[in-house]
């Protein structure tokens, strides 16, 4: 029987960024604040120090890079039990799927390719953020040694807000012919996320956050996330703050990366300015990404691609997703099993140089992953 996971503390932070909300009635958060949902935490079981934890693998090559996780777990001996969950174009497969990880707390996820055209099915990676209120998305930007890239020693924080912006799904047609998409940003999620944005810093050691907008131009909904920013950052004197245009933003990440630390950004310049910098690292196929909310957290790839291109071919990078589980491995409390395969990862890329095509390399998916198992065995550390 899969257990389940539990944690003394569960995310008392994301309590504190929920200030500005504790003192409203249920009703006032659905109705005032539409886009904050109202979610209620599900007691979490716990057996025997193993965890459950569902796994969404997603589409395109997201299957085989949790085959690769899976196998190694089995070696690193990590205590981690995986209820899979395959999602398609149903909504009871959503349903589901959002069921199991309210029922066990924490996810990893591959992208979830929505086929269906149709107005009426919305995007299922969307839809999950939106429905456990997975308000922020936290992307480590660090080089890997040894790896070949544009640029070499970034080491930038990537916190993004998560659930509003253009990705709120409030689209129509007014007239014939003309579509209006609306973009909506509340100063209630601004502070939440801006929150977290300082917290981070301040309990990792940072020194600055920037602020990404285009208040130049829109001036209410990018001008409202600014002006949260700045409040907040006054609450943070020992943390410098400064904003940047996001146009202005990426020519300055290709050219001058290094004088970023901590970015905080709404929804859709979020996707940008992450792709920006995993192509200034390496490409898509190292970086992980961590969503959370108040009660759970999801963990996959930084750049969120399917890569069903290359599904199938034995090429894809199992890092991303693998530095996923070892994020997963992090929040779940198993230190010692995410040292483990953290520097089992590391010695492969970046001492042996053991390479998929996308980083330059001749090896196979199968070869990085075999190679990061016989790292764990050899290090004869592991925590069991």
């Amino acid at each position: 029987m899969a257990s389940r996971v539990i944690l003394k503390k569960p995310l008392e932070l994301g309590k504190i960024l929920f200030r500005n909300q504790s003192t409203m009635s249920a009703f006032e958060i659905q109705h005032k604040t539409p886009l904050i949902k109202k979610v209620a935490a599900i007691p979490v079981a716990l057996y025997g120090g193993r965890h459950a934890v569902t796994m969404l693998p997603g589409g395109g090559i997201g299957p085989e890079l949790m085959g690769y996780v899976r196998e190694v777990f089995k070696y690193a001996g990590a205590p981690v039990d995986f209820e899979v969950v395959e999602i398609g174009d149903e909504n009871t497969d959503l349903e589901y799927a959002l069921t199991s990880i309210k029922r066990n707390g924490v996810a990893i996820k591959g992208n979830i390719e929505t086929k269906s055209e149709s107005a009426s099915v919305v995007s299922r990676n969307v839809a999950i953020r939106n429905e456990l209120d997975l308000f922020v998305n936290v992307l480590h930007c660090k080089s890997y040694p040894g790896v070949p890239a544009r640029q070499k020693d970034i080491d930038i924080v990537i916190i993004r807000q998560n659930t509003e912006g253009e990705y709120a799904m409030l689209e129509h047609e007014s007239v014939d012919g003309v579509i209006e998409s609306m973009k909506v940003v509340t100063t209630s999620n601004s502070d939440r996320v801006a929150r977290f944005a300082f917290e981070y810093a301040k309990k990792n050691g940072r020194k600055k956050v920037t602020t990404i907008h285009k208040a130049n131009i829109m001036k209410l909904s990018d001008g409202l996330f600014l002006e949260t920013s700045k409040r907040i950052a006054k609450d943070y004197p020992e943390i410098e703050h400064n904003d940047m245009i996001i146009d202005n933003c990426c020519m300055q990440l290709v050219s001058k990366p290094h004088q970023f630390d901590v970015m905080i950004m709404t929804n859709l310049y979020g996707s940008i300015v992450s792709n920006v910098v995993c192509g200034l690292i390496g490409g898509a196929g190292l970086l992980s990404g961590k969503n959370y909310g108040d009660h759970y957290a999801i963990f996959e790839p930084g750049t969120r691609n399917t890569g069903t291109a290359i599904a199938g071919k034995n090429i894809a990078n199992p890092i991303a997703m693998l530095s996923a589980s070892v994020a997963m491995l992090k929040h779940l409390g198993h230190t010692q099993h995410a040292e483990l395969i953290q520097r089992a990862i590391e010695k492969t890329i970046c001492e042996e140089k053991i390479h998929t095509p996308d980083l330059g390399g001749t090896a196979k998916s199968t070869d990085v992953v075999q190679r990061i198992i016989d790292n764990i065995l050899q290090a004869d550390i592991r925590p069991w």
